[in-house]
């Protein structure tokens, strides 16, 4: 197994990403869209945050009758968020992509969508996603390798106290399959080991994928122990204030039911990178997309291929934490991975 092209989630043939990011005066906020190829792709979801904030998860209950999606919305701006699935839909519709209702021109977008919270980290408590950064994310959508950190659903995200954000990741499996990730990382728990610094993820890498990034030293941790400490102090615990949300894809041609159990092993892929996680205080969502480009895959692969779909999500969440940057507005005050463990991040190495 190895990363693809990109190491991102566009290194699975036909899907696309795009992202609309927010960060005006008052503003510090975005969406993410992820694009399957036309045809839709079976889909599948599992939520397992208690506070989540979604829209059409309902739907791919494999037993029920809807059984391919058009895109799948990642945005912050809690439940007002969701409103940025709706440009999305109108942008689809305009394409004539969507669940078939009879006659030419007359379909149905189908668009799940969940929300992570970033409410008021720019200033402006009401400053949320609206269906025009739907449309926005929609049209810049490319299969250009994802950009990463402070963008789309990443914006406003914070990991623990750090600044947390968007990342991405792939593989491509023995039998020429590709998995991959895209996950906006606003967790509750921490991306680090508070008593070393060390990412969780880091020893999940494939190859060489993370040999730049070390262990930090024990003075950098200490102080963002502390620092972490005083930006929790006066901001009680309040349920729905964080959430982990993200996509699988895969070109593999797989049931509603796998998908589900791909999502699974995906929130495998959460726990082994942020502790804790699942929390009542977040509503950690995965959702899994099958664009059917490639045979269904056996047993034995059909493992591989959701093993690997797990591992993914981990890498794509240290790839989130590395590529954030620091953030200072007023509103928060949320140093980036690199500025507080600058001796645990070198690019010569």
């Amino acid at each position: 197994m190895r990363p693809g092209p990109t190491n991102t989630l566009v290194d699975v043939p036909g899907f696309r990403v795009g992202h609309s990011t927010r960060t005006e005066p008052g503003w510090l906020t975005g969406t993410t869209v992820v694009l399957p190829p036309d045809a839709g792709a079976v889909a599948g979801v599992d939520v397992r945050g208690g506070a989540p904030g979604t829209r059409e998860t309902d739907l791919l209950d494999p037993r029920n009758l809807v059984d391919r999606v058009n895109a799948v919305v990642l945005t912050g701006g809690s439940a007002f968020g969701l409103a940025s699935a709706d440009g999305v839909m109108q942008r689809l519709y305009a394409a004539g992509l969507g669940w078939p209702m009879g006659q030419p021109g007359k379909v149905v977008p189908i668009v799940p969508a969940t929300v992570l919270f970033d409410l008021d980290r720019g200033g402006e408590f009401a400053s949320a996603p609206t269906a025009s950064d739907g449309v926005t994310a929609f049209d810049a959508a490319s299969a250009e390798a994802v950009t990463q950190g402070n963008v789309g659903a990443g914006t406003g995200a914070r990991a623990g106290g750090l600044k947390g954000g968007l990342g991405s990741a792939s593989a491509v499996l023995d039998d020429g399959t590709s998995v991959a990730a895209i996950v906006a990382v606003n967790a509750l728990g921490d991306v680090v080991d508070p008593a070393t610094g060390e990412l969780w993820a880091l020893r999940h890498g494939l190859g060489d994928e993370f040999a730049h990034v070390a262990t930090p030293s024990a003075e950098e941790a200490q102080e963002a122990r502390e620092r972490a400490k005083a930006a929790y102090a006066n901001q009680p615990l309040q349920p729905g204030a964080a959430t982990t949300i993200g996509v699988i894809a895969t070109d593999a041609t797989l049931t509603k039911a796998q998908c589900q159990k791909v999502s699974g092993l995906a929130h495998d892929g959460l726990a082994r990178a942020i502790h804790p996680v699942h929390t009542l205080l977040d509503g950690d969502t995965v959702f899994t997309l099958a664009s059917g480009q490639r045979p269904a895959p056996e047993l034995p692969a059909l493992h591989q291929l959701m093993v690997a779909a797990g591992d993914c999500m981990t890498r794509a969440v240290a790839h989130a934490v590395l590529a954030a940057e620091s953030v200072s507005n007023g509103a928060v005050d949320l140093r980036s991975y690199r500025d507080a463990y600058p001796s645990a991040v070198r690019m010569d190495r």
